[in-house]
């Protein structure tokens, strides 16, 4: 019982058009699955306005720009020789990563009121 030619364009149409269909839900799902991933990563994360994210960006780029990047002595240098003689930099390495951090991070606890945790109570 073989179908005709006819019916088996109809059908390879129709599982055409199932597969567009299939293909749109899936896309509709998995879109849906990674909004919830991110709702659940962020359900116990503090809410944050605007005003106060822009307060955390100038205190972290004001702790950056009281680092003092010209001081050599914050970095570890190896150079090197090309063939042409030309001397290059071959390595640069910030030895007071920890001094940058400490910076940054005082800006930016200068703009809350440390509270103690509900866990502690």
């Amino acid at each position: 019982m073989s179908k005709t030619k006819d019916e088996l364009e109809q059908a390879i149409v129709m599982l055409e058009e199932k597969v567009v269909s299939n293909t749109s839900e899936m896309i509709s799902v998995q879109a849906d699955l990674l909004q919830y991933k991110k709702q659940l990563q962020d359900v116990n994360k503090p809410g944050i306005t605007s005003a106060q994210m822009d307060a955390i960006s100038e205190a972290i780029e004001e702790g950056v720009d009281n680092f003092d990047f010209s001081d050599e002595d914050n970095f570890d240098t190896e150079f090197g020789i090309n063939y042409d003689g030309k001397v290059h930099l071959e390595n640069l390495e910030l030895n007071s990563s920890q001094e940058l951090i400490e910076m940054i991070v005082e800006e930016v606890h200068k703009l809350f009121v440390e509270i103690e945790d509900e866990d502690n109570d």
